[in-house]
């Protein structure tokens, strides 16, 4: 069965640039952000690494750590680690996982379970590793991306989707559309307007069941 939102992100053990980890420990009661790659040393994920490189601080500044995911040893993604650092102009000081073995790629179900790899493999062989997940405090699953190959990931739609899940967490609202941190969100329709009153003091209705009020403090 595939891996749905608010489904537990499945833990495991595995090797890693920072030493060995098991996952859910690694969380603790941070966000994270898993980003699955399909090969080390490829033009596409080294800029997708070199961004998550420069984005340290926003991360760091939304409480959420960030770790990829390849299959690849710890030794090339070491190797691999010197590009991204050229390319993105900072640090690669995230995790990045040895998946070799592919058994955090089919644990996510970004593989079929009798993927293997061939020798002289090239990306296309786990081309669908190519994935981002967001996972809550509470080790649920929050979001998921898939993109295919020949597209990069959009880094300020991933950290809008985080503000957004971290906006929103334990609160009976939602965003709408395109929405950004610090602008009004939407009234959960579990609400009454009563209720919404009380909770959050006053609301501007577009339409009965479009309301709209401030983003609560967080």
């Amino acid at each position: 069965m595939s891996l749905r939102i608010n489904d537990t992100a499945p833990d495991f053990t595995a090797d890693s640039t920072a030493g060995k980890l098991k996952f859910h420990e690694w969380i603790g009661d941070n966000y994270a952000i898993l980003f699955s790659h399909p090969k080390d040393f490829t033009p596409v994920c080294t800029t997708e690494f070199g961004a998550v490189a420069q984005l340290a601080d926003e991360f760091t500044r939304r409480n959420t750590k960030v770790i990829g995911v390849s299959v690849d040893s710890v030794e090339e993604h070491e190797k691999w680690k010197r590009d991204i650092e050229e390319f993105g102009g900072a640090p690669a000081d995230f995790p990045i996982i040895d998946d070799g073995s592919l058994e955090v790629s089919k644990l996510y179900d970004m593989l079929p379970a009798d993927a293997y790899l061939p020798d002289g493999r090239t990306p296309a062989d786990t081309a669908t590793v190519r994935t981002v997940f967001i996972i809550g405090p509470d080790k649920k699953v929050r979001l998921t991306m898939s993109y295919p190959m020949s597209v990069g990931r959009n880094f300020d739609e991933i950290l809008r989707a985080l503000d957004a899940i971290q906006a929103t967490d334990g609160q009976p609202i939602a965003t709408p559309e395109n929405w950004k941190a610090g602008q009004n969100v939407i009234v959960a329709l579990s609400l009454n307007d009563d209720e919404a009153r009380e909770k959050f003091g006053t609301f501007h209705a577009k339409i009965p069941y479009l309301r709209f009020t401030e983003a609560p403090n967080r």
